[in-house]
C-alpha cells in the first residue's frame, strides 16, 4: 500500500500587502462589517443591500454605503451589533474532509455536506475558505468571518494550496515540464508552482503538487492535460496551515491564537485589540458517519 507524501515546510511566506478597510480612518464599508460579523459574504452583503434589507439609522442603505461608530444597523428588521473596530479574533477551524461530502450548506441531491460536522455557531455562521470537490479529501478551513474567508481565498495575497496526487503511471520529463510552465485551461493559462515525486509503488505514482490559486478541480484539470487521470487527491497544506496527521477524516479541530494572528497577517487584515481564545479546541463529526475515537493517522491505499 502506498502512503500519501508528507507535506514539506512551506515556503517562506510572502509579504501580505495590507489594505485599508477605508479611505477614512472613522468609517468602513457597509457590506463589509456585515461579512465580517459573519452574516455571509460581501457578495451577499451587497445582494441584501441592494434588495432593500438593510437599514442604517432607520433608512434604507445603499451599495458603497459607509457607517461609522455609533450608526445602527438593521438585517431583515434585526439589530446587528457590531463595534468600529474588532474586539476578538475571528475563528478558524481546520477540517479533515472526506471525500463522499460535497462543500456547501445545502445540496439539491441530498449528498452528505461538511457542514453538517462543525460545532454550531451562537450567531453568524461558517464558511468555508475555498471548495473540495466531492472525491478530493483532505484539508479545509472554514470562519466565521467572512472578510477573512474572502482575502485567504483571493490570489493577491498568495496563499499557497498543496496537495498530495496520485496518478496511474509516471510524468515524463516533457509532461512535468508542461506543467511548470503552464497549460491552457477551460478557463484560462494555469501552472503549478512546485512538482516534486513523492514516492509509490508499481503503477502507482504520488507528486507534490504547489498551486497558487485554487481554481474549480484545476489539480485534476492540469493533470489530464498533459494525459493523466488522478486517482486520489488530497489537500495538505493551505497557506502555512498543514493537515495534522493525527486529525481523523471527518474531524475538526479549532486553530489556536497564534495561527489565528498569522492567518490575519497574511490576509493583511488588522489584529483586534483584545483578542480572546477560542473555547473549543477539537471535536468529532457532528452529522452522520462514524464518530472517530481516539485520532491516528489515516492508513491510504
Amino acid at each position: 500500500m502506498n502512503n500519501p507524501p508528507t507535506p514539506r515546510p512551506p515556503s517562506r511566506p510572502r509579504r501580505a500587502r495590507t489594505v485599508a478597510a477605508d479611505a477614512s480612518p472613522s468609517s468602513v464599508k457597509l457590506h463589509k462589517v456585515l461579512a465580517q460579523l459573519g452574516l455571509g459574504s460581501r457578495a451577499d452583503m451587497e445582494q441584501a443591500i441592494a434588495a432593500g434589507r438593510v437599514t442604517v439609522n432607520g433608512q434604507p442603505a445603499h451599495t458603497g454605503q459607509r457607517v461609522a461608530a455609533g450608526d445602527v444597523i438593521r438585517l431583515d428588521g434585526q439589530l446587528v451589533r457590531w463595534r468600529a473596530e474588532p474586539t476578538r479574533l475571528p475563528r478558524v477551524l481546520l477540517y479533515h474532509k472526506p471525500t463522499g461530502e460535497v462543500v456547501t450548506l445545502d445540496d439539491p441531491q441530498n449528498r452528505p455536506t461538511v457542514f453538517a460536522r462543525l460545532p454550531r455557531l451562537r450567531s453568524g455562521k461558517w464558511m468555508a475558505v475555498g471548495r473540495l470537490d466531492i472525491n478530493t479529501e483532505g484539508l479545509l478551513l472554514f470562519t466565521d468571518s467572512g472578510e477573512l474567508a474572502n482575502r485567504l481565498m483571493h490570489p493577491r495575497y498568495g496563499l499557497e494550496r498543496e496537495y498530495a496526487v496520485r496518478i496511474l503511471g509516471a510524468l515524463s520529463v516533457q509532461e512535468r515540464q508542461r506543467l511548470l510552465d503552464g497549460v491552457t485551461l477551460d478557463d484560462g493559462p494555469a501552472r503549478v508552482l512546485a512538482l516534486d515525486d513523492a514516492g509509490g509503488s508499481g503503477a502507482n505514482r504520488w507528486y507534490r503538487v504547489v498551486l497558487a490559486e485554487g481554481r474549480n478541480r484545476e489539480v485534476r484539470r492540469l493533470f489530464e492535460a498533459v494525459g493523466h487521470v488522478v486517482s486520489r487527491l488530497i489537500r495538505v497544506r493551505y497557506g502555512q496551515v498543514t493537515l495534522p496527521r493525527g486529525l481523523r477524516r471527518g474531524a475538526w479541530m479549532e486553530l489556536p491564537a497564534p495561527q489565528v494572528q498569522a492567518l490575519l497577517q497574511q490576509a493583511g487584515m488588522a489584529l483586534p485589540q483584545r483578542p480572546q481564545p477560542p473555547r473549543r479546541r477539537s471535536g468529532p463529526p457532528r452529522g452522520p458517519g462514524p464518530r472517530p475515537s481516539r485520532p491516528k493517522p489515516a492508513r491510504n491505499s
